[in-house]
């Protein structure tokens, strides 16, 4: 299967919301809802679904709906941020201050795209 990378540079494939979605796997699913959920911000079950974080998936995790980076990529009708001439901008400072991991694979899609 094909990496399925998000607007932010996260690896979709490697991700354990993805992996427990694609794996129908229940006692995952619970342990991650939580392993996210805190006193401000409740994860059901039910939320830990996700097909990838692109336009034209079906189901996508629950932080992945809300966030203002896939929003923006929708908008702007990219597959990623690395696509876009505006990269990097400063939505990705926290996506990039948490892996800079994220930052390698973007930086790699923008330079095969110049």
């Amino acid at each position: 299967m094909k990496n399925i990378i998000a607007y932010c540079g996260i690896i979709c494939n490697e991700c354990p919301v993805f992996r427990a979605t694609k794996n129908n796997d229940y006692n995952e699913k619970e342990k991650l809802a939580n392993e996210y959920s805190s006193d401000k911000y409740k994860v059901n079950i039910d939320d830990i679904n996700c097909t990838g974080c692109h336009k034209e998936s079906e189901v996508v995790f629950k932080f992945c709906k809300e966030c203002e980076i896939r929003l923006c990529g929708i908008d702007n009708e990219l597959e990623n941020c690395g696509q876009c001439n505006s990269y990097p901008c400063s939505k990705l400072d926290k996506p990039f201050e948490n892996s800079t991991k994220n930052k390698e694979v973007l930086d790699k899609i923008k330079e095969e795209a110049t």
